[in-house]
């Protein structure tokens, strides 16, 4: 087992900080895959509601390679995906996680977000329902350079949310990130709108683990633990999920460590 270099708690938020990338994968991948296997001894299934980008690769891969549940006993569902886009799209979310996941592990069911569907309200309707239908046993997030969950943006973002899925207009901070990604070679080509999972949503999650690597995420780490628990930063509704762990690396806790931390 892969123990932090820090641990801590924020308000209701557990912190932990470890020296890398790779131990941050390595070290949440033990965790989630103890956990499932223990859920699988109380019960049939279990639902997973899955994130994408980058800072869950190497946990995805780290997790796939453990081996320690039945992934045939695993339902999965993910938390957005880009309005008008084709599953076949190289940035779709669908593409992503049937590559990094459904084609690897085949879990018991994989339900998608249809982002090209023609009708996306009622497309919003029947995957709010799939979430509602039963608890979700385990949410995986990451955080966004401008504070998002999912696609909830701070211009979008609602703590007390009366939907479970909904549709949204993309910042331009978020569009840019998208880019960094390299799925998108410019600004114009991502699409402006997106479906979302929403932050109610999210929060009624028995457990959530959340990655945040990188040097890129200092500013916006120290924000969502340090400044107030606002809609103007997502993540920080955070600290109070009790069930809630976020998993920082040096880089993206840079901001946060002492300089007799850093010795």
């Amino acid at each position: 087992m892969i123990a932090p270099k820090h641990n801590f708690r924020v308000e209701q938020l557990q912190v932990n900080i470890y020296n890398s990338e790779t131990e941050i994968a390595q070290g949440a991948a033990e965790i989630v895959s103890k956990y499932l296997h223990h859920l699988l001894l109380e019960q049939e299934t279990v639902r997973v509601l899955l994130a994408t980008g980058n800072s869950q690769l190497q946990f995805l891969e780290a997790l796939i390679a453990m081996h320690g549940f039945d992934w045939s006993r695993i339902a999965c569902f993910h938390l957005d995906e880009y309005l008008g886009i084709s599953a076949h799209h190289a940035a779709s979310f669908r593409s992503y996680l049937r590559e990094k996941v459904e084609k690897r592990v085949h879990p018991y069911e994989f339900n998608y977000i249809e982002g090209d569907t023609l009708q996306p309200l009622a497309e919003c309707d029947r995957y709010s329902q799939l979430l509602q239908a039963q608890p979700i046993d385990l949410c995986l997030l990451g955080i966004g350079e401008n504070g998002h969950l999912a696609f909830n943006d701070p211009s979008v973002a609602n703590f007390t949310d009366p939907y479970g899925v909904k549709i949204v207009k993309l910042d331009e901070l978020n569009q840019q990130q998208q880019v960094k990604t390299g799925y998108f070679a410019h600004i114009e080509d991502v699409p402006q709108y997106a479906f979302t999972v929403t932050i109610p949503m999210i929060c009624v999650s028995k457990k959530i683990i959340c990655l945040a690597p990188g040097q890129r995420k200092a500013e916006i780490i120290r924000t969502m633990l340090q400044g107030k628990i606002t809609e103007a930063c997502p993540a920080s509704i955070l600290r109070q999920q009790q069930q809630a762990s976020l998993f920082l690396d040096i880089d993206s806790a840079s901001l946060l460590l002492t300089n007799s931390d850093n010795a």
